[in-house]
């Protein structure tokens, strides 16, 4: 075994028979690679994430979804997104790799960082953010985390997977500008960042190729744009054609096929459609990623279950966003309390699917709030004598008269009313997307009955994805964001709600009004196996933003229990990007935390722009009255935007204006600053406008001098003295292609020396 762990992966591999490395690069069963025992290589076993490690019991379906090893259910992406803190997200991958360890698990699948491009993608839970940049920081944090124990991420869906509806054929279909600064701008920062041992290809197709089969996607941008140097997985299932796969970068299928698309790649090495330094490749990196495994395996690893689970309720509380507050909460330990809604007692606390894992310990708000409660009453810990329950709906969302009639009794005898309303698991999963944003007319009615009988109510959520509240938002005090978080929530929304947890966490989804508002609400979840991101880079708040749409709660959004002030902002540009200074303040008498958001915008911009769009952020934490210098550094590849013209990365240069705030649309300070940008040059040609030879660096001198020159051309006057004197006509005329424009008479160019110049401007 040792040695070969420690021999060179080519070395092995050219050891092998062709139908041994073909073996190599699919798996043995649902979960485990395939050993070649004739040369001491072992077998690894890749299991579920993404937050928690969901270990099928070895008699148990193919899938396990109900019959999985205990495991810590930490909260899903959609709730660590909130919390912005990607220290806090470290510990977690690190604890999952912990846990990892301790069943033997070689690589976790996760983390998810796909773009939240609609609010109805049924996989949402699973994923971090509609923004790039926090799912590129928080997803580095958690591979980061993970793989400090030993343990390969696999960072998924790659690409553009954004939807569960005919996930297995769709094709999303991008403009190449959208998709490389939204949809492939986190998997970069990851991937270039912290190298995760893989990378795992959607289900869909992309621009109509499916993604297990896209050279473009797998080879030339993960490996030789982003210098990827680990294994390509399949998601299970995801393979279209095996040998076009292997061949376009894919290099590990699973699950197992029965060895029937081996014996694929095995005849097309004989029959010379495939080469064998092709299958030789896949099969480097396959032995690769077992070396690695079986290098960082421990077999003494155990992990601390009560230490996990205070990680969960700590990590659950930073998520928790409250939404409204108009000075309900915090609650007093002794305060007269009714707790309604079934979901206090039987939380609902992670998505349905792949993901599903089976808790180590599962708290329930009811019980954790009774516990707070009663030792604040002086009854003893546990005692619960100030809280009433009513459940007031079934698990399923729906209500009886007997459920109402009991739930509004137990708000009229009680001074504050926590009722709990959240969408069933039913209507959220992997698999399929949801219909609407909508909570069930059940809970809404009860609702309505419950403000009837006392108006002090304290609506607190469980959800996946975002709902509607435009419907109830100005009628109830007070609003708490409670996600989906995990097996500790409970005790989380209780820290949160009485005050021993001052909320933090900041929606990374906007909360729109209605659905039709939404930026894909008319191009999701298209049709005939296809649909078109026709937003572009209009994603989530930059569409808001953009088109000046009234939301509920804006990107970024999230309530105090205390207060913050920022001053003395600054911006200073360098050849590292931008260095973002501001000085906040804890004007509040409690001790909190701030997500300090920077956003940026550029003044006269050539291309097409979101009015302002996040390049970074830091949560800070601050005593009562503390004041701290908080810095940010926009990264410059961050603030570079897709030029089609050139395909590459381009800074544009100009004044850039940074905006500094508690959300998207809650700018508190602003600086400005002098960004030097990239030099471009973009092929000429004979149809290349007026205004396009001006601009470039080597034609346009030559060209202004050239129309400058003279008023008088051939049989008159010239016309090209008349094109730059009125501004007018040369707006006009500034788009006209050159090649046209030379033929005309009286020019003071001949077609001729425009062909000599494109072609010097161009290097040839």
């Amino acid at each position: 075994m040792d040695t070969i762990v420690e021999a060179s992966a080519a070395d092995v591999v050219a050891d092998l028979t062709i139908e041994e490395k073909a073996s190599l690069t699919s798996g043995a069963d649902f979960w485990t690679t395939k050993s070649v025992e004739r040369v001491g290589l072992p077998s690894i076993l890749l299991t579920d994430g993404p937050h928690g490690v969901r270990l099928q019991r070895a008699d148990s379906d193919h899938l396990g979804i109900g019959d999985s090893v205990p495991a810590t259910c930490f909260p899903p992406a959609v709730a660590l997104g909130s919390s912005f803190d990607p220290e806090l997200l470290e510990r977690v991958g690190s604890a999952l790799g912990e846990e990892a360890q301790a069943e033997g698990v070689g690589v976790l699948l996760g983390p998810g960082i796909n773009i939240k491009r609609s609010p109805l993608c049924g996989r949402n839970f699973e994923y971090l953010s509609e923004d790039p940049i926090v799912s590129g920081v928080l997803g580095s944090a958690l591979v980061r985390g993970l793989q400090s124990q030993g343990v390969g991420a696999s960072l998924k869906h790659f690409a553009a997977n954004n939807q569960e509806a005919d996930r297995m054929r769709v094709s999303a279909d991008i403009d190449e500008r959208p998709l490389r600064e939204i949809y492939l701008r986190g998997f970069q920062r990851v991937v270039e960042d912290e190298q995760p041992w893989t990378v795992m290809c959607s289900y869909n197709r992309l621009n109509g190729v499916y993604t297990s089969e896209d050279p473009w996607l797998l080879t030339k941008v993960l490996r030789d744009e982003w210098g990827f140097e680990g294994l390509v997985v399949s998601d299970w299932g995801a393979v279209n054609h095996r040998v076009t796969g292997l061949v376009a970068g894919l290099d590990l299928e699973m699950p197992a096929s029965g060895g029937r698309t081996d014996a694929q790649l095995v005849a097309a090495v004989h029959d010379g459609s495939l080469a064998e330094a092709d299958l030789d490749l896949a099969a480097r990196r396959n032995v690769e990623l077992v070396q690695k495994a079986v290098r960082n395996a421990r077999t003494d690893a155990t992990y601390d279950v009560d230490t996990h689970h205070a990680l969960a309720r700590e990590v659950a509380a930073a998520s928790i966003v409250l939404l409204k507050n108009d000075g309900v909460l915090p609650l007093a330990a002794d305060a007269s309390v009714a707790v309604i809604g079934e979901l206090a007692r039987t939380p609902r606390y992670q998505g349905a699917g792949s993901s599903q894992i089976n808790p180590t310990k599962l708290d329930s708000a009811l019980d954790e709030i009774r516990v707070i409660a009663g030792a604040g009453a002086g009854a003893g810990a546990g005692a619960g004598a100030e809280v009433a329950f009513a459940a007031g709906y079934d698990a399923d969302g729906s209500s009886s008269d007997e459920l109402t009639a009991e739930a509004v009794a137990a708000a009229s005898a009680a001074s504050t009313v926590l009722l709990f309303l959240g969408v069933p698991a039913a209507q959220e999963s992997e698999g399929f997307d949801r219909d609407d944003l909508e909570l069930p007319a059940a809970q809404l009615e009860l609702l309505d009955a419950v403000l009837a009988a006392n108006a002090n109510v304290v609506v607190v959520l469980s959800n996946g994805g975002v709902v509607r509240l435009s419907g109830f938002a100005d009628r109830v005090p007070a609003i708490v964001e409670g996600w989906l978080l995990g097996q500790a929530g409970g005790g989380a929304v209780a820290d949160v709600l009485y005050g021993v947890v001052n909320p933090s966490g900041r929606l990374t989804e906007t909360i729109p009004v209605r659905l039709a508002d939404s930026p894909a609400y008319l191009d999701f979840p298209g049709e005939h196996s296809h649909v078109r991101y026709g937003e572009g880079l209009f994603v989530g708040y930059r569409w808001y933003d953009a088109r000046d749409l009234e939301v509920t709660y804006p990107f970024g959004h999230g309530l105090s229990y205390t207060s913050f002030e920022y001053a003395d902002a600054a911006a200073t540009a360098s050849s590292d990007g931008i260095a973002v200074r501001v000085t906040v303040t804890n004007t509040g008498d409690r001790d909190g935390a701030e997500i300090v958001q920077v956003y940026t915008s550029v003044s006269g911009s050539s291309v097409v722009r979101a009015p302002r769009e996040l390049k970074g952020f830091a949560k800070v934490a601050l005593a009562a009255g503390e004041s701290r210098e908080v810095e940010v550094l926009l990264r410059r590849k961050d603030l570079a935007h897709w030029d089609t013209r050139v395909d590459e990365w381009v800074v544009e240069g100009g004044t850039y204006t940074v905006s500094i705030g508690s959300s998207s649309r809650d700018i508190r300070s602003t600086a400005t600053v002098e960004v030097e940008g990239d030099a471009v040059n973009a092929p000429l040609s004979m149809n290349s406008s007026i205004g396009e030879l001006i601009e470039h660096p080597v034609a346009g001198p030559i060209i202004m001098q050239a129309f400058a020159g003279g008023g008088e051309g051939d049989g008159g006057p010239n016309p090209a003295g008349a094109l730059l004197a009125d501004p007018a006509m040369f707006k006009m005329m500034a788009s006209f292609p050159i090649g046209r424009l030379a033929s005309f008479p009286g020019m003071p160019v001949t077609m001729d020396q425009i062909e000599q110049l494109i072609a010097a401007s161009n290097g040839r």
